[in-house]
């Protein structure tokens, strides 16, 4: 039995799970709105403000899409009542990040300045000029959207330079050492 799959979900006030025909599940809440289509085979119980997630039989691909379906509708409810949020840090001589109408720019090393626009779903927050917040409902889109900011100069081993996750650590390497005689 899938541990995660066996944990019930609660949902919060304010919240508004609905299941259509074929596990089309919309989750409402003050956060915004998120739609999925489920796995058709799973089964959802719900009593009161607590969901079950079940699976028809313990078949082995039944068992791998118990746990995962279990995890993608708690990712929704928590997106759409507390939201989800990547923090970026900006490390570098010059390297700076700015926040200009719905665009990120970014000063990056490069001759030119890096610019990405805000996507649907996604807000971009730049409380300093070397962090950069990205927030949104969808933990997917949060995530995706942080790792194509972070690809634009990912951190590099021997002076730490580019953009790192808040919570990442970067393994530093040596440099070279002096000329041999």
């Amino acid at each position: 039995m899938s541990r995660i799959g066996r944990m019930p979900i609660t949902v919060p006030a304010g919240v508004e799970v609905t299941f259509a025909e074929n596990n089309f599940v919309t989750v409402k809440g003050p956060k915004g709105t998120l739609s999925q289509q489920l796995h058709p085979e799973m089964i959802f119980e719900q009593d009161g403000n607590v969901i079950h997630v079940k699976r028809p039989s313990d078949d082995k691909a039944h068992c791998a899409l118990h746990g995962m379906t279990r995890a993608l509708l708690h990712n929704m409810v928590v997106g759409v009542s507390e939201g989800f949020k990547k923090e970026l840090e900006i490390n570098g001589v010059g390297y700076r990040a700015a926040k200009e109408g719905n665009e990120l720019v970014m000063n990056l090393g490069y001759s030119h300045q890096v610019k990405m626009a805000e996507i649907d779903g996604i807000t971009i927050d730049v409380p300093s000029p070397n962090k950069v917040v990205i927030s949104g409902p969808d933990k997917q889109k949060v995530g995706q959207f942080a790792a194509e900011v972070r690809e634009k100069r990912p951190p590099e081993p021997y002076k730490g330079k580019g953009i790192k996750y808040v919570d990442e650590t970067i393994r530093r390497k040596v440099g070279k050492t002096g000329a041999k005689k």
